[in-house]
């Protein structure tokens, strides 16, 4: 047995590392290469692993530790702030779509009982995949990343009364009122009980002082959670993400994030495995037409569905575009779902095994199509009239090229332009871009973390590149790739805090900003003045300060640790401001006493 199970286990490591890396180079993502192992190494491939529904329901812990992370990242005061999105546009989304899909499969001879089965099933998009892709373009902050978050949470919490109602539509002796009841019932029972015990357990555990306890500690209380959710019928994804939100503002956050954090992506890995090999090619062989059709068809209908209620919810042209094709797959819940339906006796056999290949089929469809996304946004936007298809750039480039145009790099690039200065903007939004093309300036679309692009964009020839993007993360990797393949190129780079900019000294990288930085000690300086101080002096104060602050950065920046993740970048800062202010405290008196005496 154990043979078998380090077997399976080799298997699964081997087509992630040939396949997913293999994927990236193609430009497809690596939800894309994962889903491809998986029909490799299944049943309908090679056929070298062969229990598959086993393995996607263990695989579904992936699924759970991603809402939990999500669930520390929204403490309870944002999840009210986004209830208009996720009840108005999230709660749209999900009735609409079940009604017409329903309506579309009663039109090709289902009961109605059974197209109302399949329209719930496939109007639940994918939380795993939607959520990965929005982690690996880093759109979580975005418009569209938002919005598809809002849907998605929706989609989670309606699991609940659609796994409730299907005894009555099967029917049964009423008792699923009362399953409602006793859903809800738990769910109240994990808020009030979270609020109250979680963070004494956790405390109880860090008192032990065993380091690797506190990830038990964290594996326990998900998993622990998961288990009682889908105990009472519930989604064990939408109990962990509550019980991620009652923990977000706990001094345990942090380190909860890290501690879940590799066992989410290995967990995730295996379940966009597991559902590529759950891909019954058998049956897309004897109904290929039929089955190719069906995906399109969902994909078409909720697309549809989706850019006009983002639409009219507000959205900009590109978020509309982009949460459409995030959600236009069919998703895991549409498993659950059918295979609840099928244990109530509802959905004729041979449509549930339609079904399941058709949501199969769908959700390998999202990184496809949003890769043809974004090449479709970076040939048209960029596309100029006076020049060949195949030189979107000029021959001659840019003395200086600027990566992120938005209020930041707004400000360096009209300095520069205002002095004769050639520059080459790459932007990711497009309507900024064609906002700032009415204004004369040479702004291409494009993602300057790809080597190609700024190959293109003229880096090996440029005299400086500015990096201005909003994602700290972003930051570093463009700074990182251009040091190593543009030595001759001088980078400088915006740094959002303390944190970046001593990133971007490990780097070597001198020529930094920090946004907030100067404008806030401007308004310091304002301040003395107001309260009486002479214009000479504040300004002097202002400089000292402004010394000081940067001797303290050069000075901690041997302490600081290069390799910064999100989970661990609040925790940093607020290290470093512990230690600022203890230095301010402990020292330098002298010296800002000097200020009144000159």
């Amino acid at each position: 047995m154990e043979h078998n199970f380090l077997l399976d286990a080799l298997i699964f490591l081997a087509a992630a590392v040939i396949a997913v890396p293999l994927a990236q180079r193609l430009g497809i993502g690596s939800v894309l290469g994962y889903l491809l192992a998986g029909v490799v190494i299944g049943p309908w491939g090679l056929g070298l692993i062969s229990d598959v529904e086993a393995i996607l329901h263990f695989a579904e812990l992936g699924v759970v530790l991603l809402l939990f992370l999500i669930g520390l990242e929204l403490n309870p005061k944002k999840l009210m702030q986004m209830r208009k999105p996720i009840l108005g546009l999230g709660g749209s989304q999900v009735l609409i779509s079940a009604v017409v899909i329903g309506v579309v499969v009663m039109l090709f001879g289902a009961s109605k009982v059974d197209a109302l089965v399949v329209g719930m099933g496939l109007a639940l998009s994918s939380t795993a995949i939607a959520m990965r892709i929005i982690e690996e373009q880093r759109l979580m902050r975005s418009e569209a990343g938002q919005s598809a978050f809002a849907v998605l949470l929706f989609q989670d919490i309606a699991v609940i009364p659609m796994l409730a109602v299907l005894p009555a539509l099967a029917g049964g002796a009423g008792g699923s009122w009362l399953d409602v009841g006793i859903m809800l019932g738990a769910v109240i029972t994990l808020l009030v009980g979270g609020h109250y015990l979680l963070r004494p357990l956790l405390r109880w555990v860090v008192m032990s002082r065993v380091k690797e306890m506190f990830t038990v500690a964290a594996l326990l209380l998900v998993i622990g959670i998961a288990l009682g959710m889908q105990a009472l019928g519930l989604s064990m994804a939408l109990g962990t993400f509550l019980a991620g939100v009652l923990l977000a503002e706990s001094e345990y956050r942090h380190e909860l994030e890290i501690a879940i954090e590799p066992f989410k992506g290995l967990l995730l890995g295996l379940f966009f495995i597991a559902v590529g090999m759950a891909v019954d090619l058998g049956l897309l062989l004897e109904y290929p037409l039929e089955i190719i059709s069906a995906v399109i068809a969902l994909i078409g209908v909720k697309v549809a569905i989706i850019y006009a209620l983002v639409r009219s919810f507000g959205g900009s042209a590109k978020s509309r575009s982009q949460v459409a094709l995030l959600l236009s797959q069919g998703g895991e819940f549409a498993f659950v779902l059918f295979t609840a339906a099928r244990g109530e006796g509802l959905l004729d056999p041979d449509l549930n095994a339609f079904m399941l290949v058709v949501v199969s089929l769908s959700m390998m469809t999202t990184p496809i199509l949003l890769m043809l996304q974004t090449k479709w946004f970076a040939r048209t936007i960029n596309a100029d009239a006076s020049l060949p298809e195949n030189e979107q750039f000029d021959h001659d480039g840019g003395r200086v090229i600027i990566t992120g145009f938005g209020r930041f790099g707004q400000v360096v690039g009209r300095l520069l332009f205002a002095n004769k200065i050639k520059l080459t903007i790459l932007e990711r939004d497009p309507s900024q871009i064609a906002l700032l093309r009415q204004f004369g300036y040479k702004v291409y679309y494009g993602d300057a973390t790809q080597l190609d692009l700024l190959r293109a964009a003229g880096a090996a020839t440029a005299e400086a590149i500015i990096v201005c993007a909003d994602s700290p993360e972003e930051v570093i990797e463009i700074v990182s790739l251009c040091q190593h393949h543009f030595p001759n190129l001088k980078v400088l780079a915006r740094a959002r805090s303390r944190v970046e900019a001593n990133q971007l000294l490990g780097l070597n990288v001198e020529g930094f900003s920090r946004e907030t930085f100067l404008s806030a000690l401007d308004l310091g300086k304002q301040t003395l003045i107001a309260l009486g101080m002479h214009p000479y002096k504040a300004k002097r104060a202002e400089a000292f300060f402004r010394k000081l602050d940067e001797m303290r950065l050069h000075e901690m920046q041997p302490h600081h640790s290069e390799d910064v993740s999100a989970a661990s970048r609040t925790k940093e800062a607020r290290l470093e401001l512990e230690e600022l202010f203890d230095l301010e405290m402990k020292g330098d008196t002298e010296r800002h006493q000097s200020w009144n005496r000159e």
